[in-house]
């Protein structure tokens, strides 16, 4: 990198962290309506799935102690019996079934957005808050979360408040001892129950389907459980949750058992990494339907260059293709997008973000991109077939790293027979807020054609992010200032540097006006978070008294439809039906109950809010307190954020280099692998 320069240097950033959220209306069909479509058919295929589900869940192996006490419990529930703590008779493994043939829906009607519940149920929960002391603000959520009979389960379990979102173990504690007394014990069933549920519906955003029985027990002895692997138990008795077992390496001998790992996940997560194993299964083992002459697709090969040609001639005869590179290889699934628009296929490609979607637009010749949202709720791209399966030949999956399994099932069980399916992503960037890591679960599988591009990132933005990505911090030349150090020495100069850079140094040295320069920062509290740097920059860029709920026309923001997904833009009004946006040259209107939820100043994101987007410069914040969150998939997906300019308001001495050389990803816990070896035999152990 260059040597640091004064604060009048131009310098940039970009980051993103998901923030939750709700559907808004709009003018138009809407991202938030979409993702919304998308979940209640997610709702549909897990009902679908249960129903399915026939006897107990089979586990072969001689276990002890609680590994057989949940393996029993299990057996116990689908039986309808109550566990006991005693071990079943042992049972060999039951061949897997095969991959089944999808089932086809019926095309998808954009919901308005989710039911209200009733007044009557609000009002009656609202009594039960008051005599627990809760505030009556969290009835509507509650009501929503627990149903009909919401104030009744919670009179009978107050713990039971932990499944609102936002409520904290504490909370709930305090709630259970308003209502029960004394009866309100540390080891109380129901409070073990509630908290084991609590605690996997908290690791699946962190990206994990499922914990180890270990790691699981050990959190609940944390939150003060006495009797942690009852609790699991007990949990699994009433069906809150579900227990696995999956096979680790070989047998040592033909006479040794083999290894296994005692796993406890969420019903919903673990029946859609089974249904993704199952849809992928089923794209790798069958071939392509023939709608293209070979003559033809060699011809579009040989007309293309490069990896380009591998893709092309890879999608040619595979029904699952992985493609990794950056920003540069965007060019290859582009190539093959109009190579099969040129063939008269029904060729569509799908990205993670509205302003993913209109750059990778602008990459192809014709029509044909979609979001991912989009694509499934039938909001925008092909529609669907007869059958109810997505009408396309090849859909390309752009931003594959951002799937998480819930997303993935619906998209391999959404294809139709004899489709090609391409996920194209960079596997350096930050994996997907959401359970799973399904684009470096099937990288690690080497269960089907893999095309690496060989199109680096041009110039030294190029160099310096190819470095990280393989965790070296290298010194680039930067004659034109595309990559700047600003270091600073606490947390006032970070804000004060930032705001300068963007206001005034990058415009005036770069060209990059202050609208097209992103600031990106590590999270949205401390002393330099995205809540203190947003509101120094729109002191300086857009001074107002914030009219509508602390916002201001003319105020860039970040809009958050559902959780996990976040959209730039700007607010352009305010009237009485809510604060008027402006999304990807769309309007939408978020009302006024939801905006405090979810609408964030924009001027500064972290980085997961980034993914999927990029901007001509970016101004990436390092404090000294972010430390604790900084490894190299966050730098390597912060600087990348920055197509011509990046500046590092650096204040982490010597943390920067220990995080790109030394820290990756934080491993996540998933069954992918497992599900897939028994369909796939070629995948990778």
């Amino acid at each position: 990198m260059s040597t640091p320069e004064t604060p009048q240097e131009p310098r940039s950033a970009d980051d993103g962290t998901p923030a939750d959220g709700t559907p808004a209306e709009g003018a138009q069909v809407s991202e938030a309506e979409a993702e919304l479509a998308a979940q209640r058919l997610e709702r549909e295929r897990i009902e679908r799935r249960k129903a399915e589900r026939q006897g107990p869940i089979e586990a072969g192996t001689k276990l002890s102690g609680t590994a057989a006490d949940l393996l029993a419990a299990v057996r116990a529930v689908e039986s309808g019996e109550k566990p006991s703590a005693t071990v079943f008779e042992e049972a060999r493994p039951a061949p897997r079934r095969p991959a089944p043939e999808p089932v086809r829906r019926a095309p998808v009607v954009v919901p308005e957005g989710p039911a209200a519940p009733a007044e009557g149920t609000v009002g009656e929960v609202r009594e039960v808050l008051t005599r627990g002391g809760a505030p009556v603000a969290l009835a509507a959520a509650a009501a929503a979360a627990l149903g009909e009979g919401a104030a009744e389960l919670l009179r009978e379990d107050p713990w039971q408040l932990l499944r609102v979102p936002g409520v904290r173990p504490e909370q709930a504690d305090g709630f259970a001892r308003a209502l029960l007394g004394g009866e309100a014990e540390p080891g109380d069933e129901r409070r073990g129950r509630a908290l084991t549920v609590w605690l996997l519906e908290q690791a699946a955003p962190a990206g994990h389907t499922v914990l180890e029985m270990a790691a699981l027990t050990e959190a609940l002895g944390r939150q003060g459980v006495p009797g942690p692997e009852d609790a699991v138990r007990n949990a699994i008795a009433e069906g809150d949750v579900l227990v696995f077992q999956d096979a680790v390496g070989e047998p040592v001998g033909e006479d040794e058992e083999q290894p296994v790992r005692v796993l406890v996940g969420l019903e919903r997560c673990a029946l859609a990494e089974e249904s993704l194993a199952d849809g992928l299964a089923r794209l790798v083992s069958s071939a392509p339907k023939q709608d293209g002459a070979a003559e033809e697709w060699e011809r579009a090969a040989a007309a293309a260059e490069g990896s380009a040609a591998d893709l092309i001639r890879a999608a040619s005869g595979h029904g699952l293709v992985l493609h990794t590179g950056g920003e540069a290889a965007l060019a290859e699934p582009a190539a093959l997008l109009d190579a099969a628009h040129g063939m008269g296929l029904r060729a569509w490609a799908a990205t993670h973000s509205t302003v993913g979607r209109e750059r990778f637009a602008s990459r192809v010749q014709g029509p044909g991109v979609t979001t991912v949202a989009g694509l499934l709720s039938g909001a925008e791209g092909p529609g669907r077939d007869p059958e109810g399966a997505l009408a396309v030949d090849l859909l390309v999956v752009l931003d594959a790293p951002q799937l998480d399994v819930e997303t993935a099932a619906l998209l391999t069980e959404s294809l139709p027979d004899g489709a090609r399916l391409v996920l194209s992503g960079d596997p350096a960037v930050l994996w997907s807020v959401g359970p799973g890591r399904v684009f470096a679960d099937l990288l690690a599988a080497r269960a089907c054609p893999q095309v690496a591009s060989r199109r680096p990132d041009p110039g030294p933005l190029g160099e310096l992010v190819s470095g990280v990505g393989v965790g070296e911090l290298l010194q680039v030349e930067a004659p034109e200032k595309e990559v700047v150090i600003v270091p600073v020495r606490d947390a006032g100069e970070a804000v004060h540097r930032t705001v300068q850079l963007v206001a005034d140094s990058v415009p005036r040295a770069i060209g990059v006006p202050a609208e097209e320069t992103q600031v990106i920062t590590p999270g949205h509290g401390g002393a330099v978070g995205t809540r203190v740097l947003n509101a120094a920059l729109k002191d300086r860029l857009n001074p107002g008294p914030g009219r509508f709920a602390g916002f201001d026309p003319g105020d860039r923001v970040a809009w958050s439809p559902v959780p996990g997904r976040t959209l730039p833009g700007r607010v352009v009004g305010a009237d009485a039906e809510g604060l008027r946006l402006d999304c990807a040259g769309g309007t939408v209107v978020v009302p006024r109950d939801r905006v405090e939820q979810t609408v964030r100043h924009g001027w500064a994101l972290t980085a997961h809010q980034a993914v999927g987007s990029r901007w001509p410069a970016a101004v990436v914040v390092l404090p000294g307190d972010a430390v604790p969150a900084l490894n190299r998939p966050w730098i390597y997906t912060a600087f990348s954020r920055a197509d011509r300019h990046l500046s590092v308001v650096h204040g982490v001495d010597q943390a920067l280099q220990r995080a790109v050389t030394d820290i990756p990803a934080k491993p996540r816990t998933t069954r992918l692998p497992a599900l897939l070896a028994p369909q796939l035999p070629g995948a990778a152990e």
